[in-house]
């Protein structure tokens, strides 16, 4: 099979398979990747879709052949690699997967020694210029490698649970959509341990996602958690994506909350344990984290959004807590990393000492700090993203604060927003909120799109 290096984005290498994502690429990603971190152990798995099981022996052949040990892990979520990687001490992990993706993507996600993930900076770029390479000798074997199947899910759960008082959980009922994707195995272990009475929704794994792709940042991925919450009488909602490293809460009615006020919500039960502690968020939605954190005596620092840009800055600035608007939530004691299983555990740990029900817990802060919701408008490239951004600034830069930590940043003393270009597909994505004023914000969004929508 021919080479196709398309793939290779910010974070990972991504595409359809098998014409940019393929074995021979696989193949020689495992061939290059002991030679330019010095990995002696690599610990690799992979998620439900299709291709995993043949992407995994191509790579794991170029591992072996490059003298490196691989410790398969089967299939996993993605946030079982970093497990696997700290707490075995591995020389880094390689996780099979395209997240949230079309049935018919895959892709290979990196992090190295100590759980360090990998950014064009830190090792990408490396690794597509080797793969590229074509004066190699690619039939030459260096060494023989083992494979060998290891089961670190035992490990992994205790690890979990370890982020919540079990004893003192009550046995609510809750909803759980794992989408067909790689939750399923993980909620049926957990639930052997947990007093919930849980209602599964796709529980099973199934690449070929028949009830759709489980991804419910959208719309019409959301109908049937929120449908089973209401009709069951649960006392909230969990959805998953295919990799299950996010998780999205519905309320007891129903209702989907956004991912900004959950991270309002981490932030508030971490820094009421554990004042004076760091919280990292990112520039999309901002105003109801540095509310929080100043109300329960933390710091909160923005970051670009990007798993390797929040790892990186929770790492320097030691932070026990960082989340992004898109659900991705990561802890200091996990390696710095995200998860979707720790953060559902804790709002059931929160509704467990409470007697208010989810959605009375979010009102007053939904209501404080109404937002947008990302909104994604479809663009022709890059240039174009440029051109609509600067048209922006043109037109709001004058009369308030401007920043690009983030793509454009732009606050006014009573509404704000952030428009960015996304990393992984062909949209711009626009978040507005405001304080305490939703037809302001509705406002302001409207007066925006069609700006942008032009």
């Amino acid at each position: 099979m021919a080479v196709n290096t398309s793939g290779f984005g910010a974070y990972d290498i991504r595409g359809v398979y098998p014409e940019s994502i393929n074995q021979e690429l696989a193949y020689r990603v495992g061939r290059v990747f002991p030679e330019l971190f010095g990995a002696k152990k690599i610990a690799v798995g992979h998620d439900i879709r299709l291709s995993g099981s043949t992407l995994f022996d191509a790579l794991a052949r170029g591992l072996t052949e490059s003298g490196c040990d691989v410790y398969d892990i089967g299939q996993c979520g993605t946030e079982m690699i970093y497990f696997a990687t700290g707490f075995h001490d591995f020389d880094g992990g390689i996780m099979i997967t395209a997240s949230h993706n079309p049935k018919e993507y895959n892709g290979l996600k990196f992090v190295g020694k100590g759980v360090r993930p990998m950014s064009p900076k830190s090792g990408l770029l490396t690794i597509k210029a080797a793969v590229e390479d074509d004066s190699r000798d690619w039939s030459f074997r260096k060494a023989t490698g083992t494979v060998r199947r290891i089961d670190i899910q035992p490990d992994y759960i205790k690890c979990i649970l370890s982020y919540v008082d079990v004893k003192n959980l009550k046995p609510l009922k809750i909803v759980i959509n794992s989408g067909n994707g790689s939750a399923g195995p993980v909620i049926n272990e957990l639930e052997k341990f947990l007093p919930f009475e849980i209602v599964k929704v796709h529980n099973n794994s199934n690449g070929f996602f028949p009830n759709g792709v489980p991804n419910p940042l959208l719309q019409d991925a959301r109908a049937e958690t929120s449908k089973a919450v209401v009709e069951s009488g649960a006392a909230c909602g969990i959805a998953f994506d295919g990799d299950f490293d996010r998780c999205f809460l519905f309320d007891e009615r129903g209702g989907f909350i956004e991912g900004y006020y959950m991270v309002g919500l981490l932030a508030e039960a971490f820094l009421k344990k554990n004042p004076g502690e760091k919280i990292i968020y990112d520039p999309r939605a901002i105003w109801n984290t540095i509310d929080i954190a100043e109300n329960y005596g933390g710091s909160a620092l923005m970051c670009r959004s990007g798993h390797v840009y929040i790892k990186e800055l929770m790492r320097a600035e030691n932070a026990i807590y960082g989340g992004e608007m898109a659900s991705h939530h990561y802890f200091r004691d996990f390696y710095f990393c995200d998860s979707g299983m720790i953060p559902w555990l804790l709002v059931l740990e929160l509704l467990s000492k409470t007697d208010k029900p989810l959605s009375a817990l979010m009102a007053d802060r939904i209501a404080k700090f109404p937002v947008s919701g990302e909104i994604n408008t479809k663009v022709s490239g890059v240039d174009k993203v440029k051109e609509i951004m600067s048209r922006i600034e043109k037109i709001y830069g004058a009369g308030g604060k401007v920043y690009h930590i983030d793509g454009l940043s732009i606050d006014f003393d009573d509404w704000r927003f952030n428009l960015r270009g996304s990393q992984t597909e062909p949209y711009i994505r626009l978040n507005v909120e405001s304080r305490g004023d939703k037809n302001l914000m509705e406002t302001k969004r409207d007066e925006l799109l069609a700006i942008i929508r032009e």
